[in-house]
């Protein structure tokens, strides 16, 4: 998926349809001269529904669409007819998508499912005609309910990516080229930070028929939690993963401590991320001797790790073997 298609935050307008006003009809007829009231209910207005679609990988389709708005429910009538509902309309966003109020940042809900659905707009509710005011003391209401009204209001989409393996690391730590290497994915890479401006996806194929998705994230920085970089837009793609595999560059100062920082930032922005299978894979190894990887295991943070080489193409099938066992015993 070309990097400019992949659209992971959009602001929409929705309105859903007001309610169709109820009927002050009176039945009048040449042998039923004073025949009462026989005005039918106005009908309910369109919801405006979000719906989720699992052959969706991005909000680009609402890009260039954001104002949405369900049809109007139509009047009552007379000989107590309900006035037609106004048509819902239907949002449909990828499995994994967060719908926030725009004003006050809260979580409405989430749609986790394919085909689930979710009301973001209420239509307004269909008014009473008038046969619904006919009583013993009030036999010939010459009123009717108003329909209700409608809700609007600018909602927030954010799409969380669903990934098998995330990528955790600072820019440019390799994870663009692991995930070139192992899959067909064909993500931009230079020798610079923030090469990878939205998360790309990749599919890991394992031995035999198995698979796995990977998913490279954009970098993490020290502050990351508090919006630096690109801060929160990146943080919640990490929340759908069910491994994490931290890439720490063989030429770091000190490994262990830039592991820490990524650990620090994840469990900053969300300690339950903390909670998932971690591995580390020390990128660029290449560089290394046996006598200098031995110096530098010694300091390693107490979690699973391995050194690797994505363009000298070392230890990548034992990767693959080490990410398919924890998985599996996930």
């Amino acid at each position: 998926m070309a990097s400019d298609n992949f659209v992971d935050y959009v602001k929409i307008h929705c309105r859903s349809g007001n309610g169709g006003g109820g009927s002050r009809h009176m039945r009048r007829e040449r042998h039923v001269p004073k025949g009462g009231p026989d005005g039918g209910d106005g009908g309910r207005g369109g919801h405006v529904i979000i719906r989720g679609n699992k052959q969706m990988w991005t909000l680009l389709h609402l890009k260039f669409h954001k104002h949405i708005k369900a049809e109007h429910g139509k009047n009552g009538s007379g000989q107590q007819k309900t006035g037609a509902e106004g048509d819902d309309v239907y949002v449909d966003v990828p499995i994994g998508t967060i719908v926030r109020d725009a004003e006050t940042n809260e979580i409405l809900f989430e749609i986790d499912e394919d085909g689930q659905e979710k009301i973001l707009k209420r239509g307004g509710k269909g008014g009473r005609g008038n046969t619904y005011f006919k009583s013993s003391t009030n036999q010939a209401p010459d009123y009717a309910q108003p329909g209700g009204d409608c809700e609007e209001g600018w909602s927030i989409l954010e799409l969380k990516v669903l990934a098998d393996v995330g990528l955790v690391g600072f820019p440019n730590a390799g994870k663009s080229t692991l995930l070139s290497v192992l899959t067909a994915a064909k993500p931009e890479i230079a020798n610079y930070p923030f090469t990878t401006l939205r998360p790309n996806l990749g599919i890991v194929s394992y031995r035999g028929s198995r698979s796995f998705v990977m998913a490279d994230i954009p970098g993490i920085i020290e502050g990351a939690h508090e919006g630096k970089g690109l801060g929160l837009r990146f943080l919640r793609h990490i929340e759908r993963n069910s491994l994490l595999l931290f890439m720490v560059p063989a030429d770091s100062d000190d490994i262990a401590k830039e592991y820490e920082i990524l650990v620090n930032e994840l469990r900053q922005y969300n300690p339950e991320l903390l909670d998932k299978e971690r591995l580390l894979a020390i990128t660029k190894s290449d560089m290394l001797d046996d006598e200098l990887k031995a110096e530098i295991k010694e300091e390693l943070p107490d979690v699973q790790s391995l050194f690797i080489s994505s363009v000298a193409q070392q230890n990548l099938n034992e990767l693959k073997d080490l990410i398919w066992k924890t998985l599996a015993n996930d």
